[in-house]
């Protein structure tokens, strides 16, 4: 008979013994990165600064754009939109908003050069209707003044996540319902887009035509409007019940998984650009400020 050592395991017996080695650690994969709303990609000039700010500058350019007499203005601000989407390396995107206001600038432009009120100076005479030089000259600014507004929201959209706009907001004191009103308009024409494309696909796998003529193309509208409204209704539903599970309506402040601090001299761009567009505004409505 074999004597039991203190471990248990019988010493003449190998089977019984106890292995004594310790077991190997599992292998340790990559850190996985952190999500994009987390980790704030790294970025300078216009692209580092704050999203306030950067909405600021946006609104600033718009007040100019709107409210500046004349050439200046609008010329200014596409300027001004020119250079930071130069910084940006945002230019190429920008060509799908300039399309897009095509329409919209083309009848500003030509209801403006037929129908200017008090227009006395005409180019030609096309039967009862003829284009008068005022009309033209008051059209092409309001044209450059729908394009720089345009263009100057699309560089702030480009070169700002809805993550880093909204937490910035809250963050500075904004009423959270406020922040989920705004988030919730920004984010619904993408995802109304896509959610288009979805039923259309769904559609068209169950031997919907919605190609061809523009009868087949109009045809295929109701079907896809009864599943849209249908889906927002249930994602707001779910979207409510969601924001209630996690204390949506909890008293308090939240606590920011990654608060967005102020750059120095941030602070200063972002109200004085404010400022300065009021100023230059309310100067040339009071007659300091003349303008071409």
């Amino acid at each position: 008979m074999t004597v039991s050592t203190a471990d248990g395991a019988g010493e003449g017996d190998p089977g019984n013994r106890r292995s004594s080695s310790v077991p190997a650690s599992p292998e340790v994969g990559p850190t996985p990165e952190p999500p994009p709303f987390v980790s704030r990609p790294a970025g300078g000039g216009y692209r580092g600064l704050p999203p306030t700010t950067k909405l600021a500058i946006a609104v600033a350019e718009a007040v100019v754009a709107f409210g500046l007499r004349g050439w200046t203005g609008p010329m200014v601000v596409l300027a001004l939109v020119g250079a930071t989407a130069w910084v940006t390396g945002t230019g190429r995107r920008l060509v799908p908003f300039v399309l897009a206001t095509i329409p919209l600038v083309a009848s500003i432009a030509l209801v403006d050069a037929f129908l200017y009120p008090g227009a006395r100076d005409p180019i030609l005479v096309l039967g009862p209707l003829s284009p008068t030089w005022t009309g033209l000259a008051a059209g092409l600014q309001a044209t450059l003044r729908v394009v720089a507004f345009a263009l100057s929201v699309a560089v702030f959209s480009l070169t700002t996540t809805t993550h880093d706009l909204l937490s910035d907001l809250e963050g500075r004191g904004v009423h959270r319902r406020v922040v989920f009103v705004i988030g919730a308009a920004v984010s619904m024409v993408p995802r109304m887009v896509e959610r288009a494309g979805e039923i259309v696909e769904a559609q068209r796998a169950r031997g919907l035509d919605t190609e061809g003529s523009l009868w087949r193309r109009a045809r295929g509208v109701l079907p896809l409007a009864g599943p849209m409204i249908t889906g927002a209704l249930v994602e707001v539903e779910e979207r409510t019940m969601a924001l209630e599970a996690r204390a949506f309506s909890a008293p308090g402040r939240r606590t920011a998984l990654r608060p967005l601090a102020d750059r120095p001299g941030t602070t200063l761009l972002r109200w004085g650009a404010l400022a300065g567009a009021l100023v230059a505004v309310a100067a040339q409505g009071a007659g300091w400020l003349r303008l071409p």
